[in-house]
């Protein structure tokens, strides 16, 4: 499936095969796109735990409010943002080096504007949660191009989450995606606003427009 048709396919899915695992392999699949997302600086923040155990997943259940789905999914991945990746960057910029895309002199450049940036934290907060939502997209595009369905969440305790899975005190739990084959009982895809409704076409400075009032 291309990325046009995955799109337009994807929805949010509630009732999962329980009986169908997700497979390594495919979980590979999954990280390998997310981590193709964009990040400021490429930072690259995200960080992704995986929960397949049925046990362990019970236990997610209950961080998760009850929702029946987190059990029933054969796997679920809880994206993370590192709220201290920019004391890591210069791994990053090495990389990019040895790859040649920039020199010292960038490399340097970059470090210090991501190191002084990101010391506030809430600008690493709010990158954090960009970075992880653009990588959770990618992820769930991919998902549906394999025939899966997935699940986004916010309903679940994130403190709860750290506590339990372990999770060190700078990792900042994004989003929660239930990820399975889907089952009879889903919704369709629901409804979307029109294009005219969301677009303001052809913007010019100071002229009023759609989203002015």
């Amino acid at each position: 499936m291309d990325a046009h048709t995955a799109i337009h396919q994807r929805f949010s899915a509630n009732v999962f095969d329980p009986d169908r695992p997700v497979s390594p392999e495919i979980l590979n699949q999954l990280i390998d796109a997310a981590r193709q997302a964009p990040s400021a600086f490429n930072m690259q923040q995200s960080r992704f735990v995986a929960v397949q155990d049925l046990e362990a997943r019970r236990t997610l259940r209950t961080i998760a409010y009850d929702q029946a789905k987190v059990e029933m999914a054969p796997l679920v991945i809880v994206v993370l943002g590192d709220l201290q990746s920019h004391h890591s960057f210069p791994e990053v910029t090495e990389a990019d080096q040895a790859a040649g895309i920039y020199d010292q002199g960038l490399a340097d450049y970059f470090v210090q504007a991501v190191q002084t940036g990101y010391a506030d934290p809430r600008r690493a907060h709010d990158e954090a949660i960009r970075s992880g939502s653009l990588a959770a997209m990618n992820l769930m595009t991919e998902a549906t191009a394999l025939g899966l369905s997935t699940g986004p969440m916010i309903g679940f305790d994130p403190i709860k989450f750290k506590e339990t899975f372990d999770i060190a005190e700078h990792y900042l739990p994004v989003i929660m995606i239930t990820v399975g084959y889907p089952a009879e009982g889903n919704w369709p895809k629901k409804t979307r606003r029109s294009i005219e409704q969301l677009l303001v076409r052809d913007a010019r400075p100071h002229q009023k427009n759609t989203f002015s009032a």
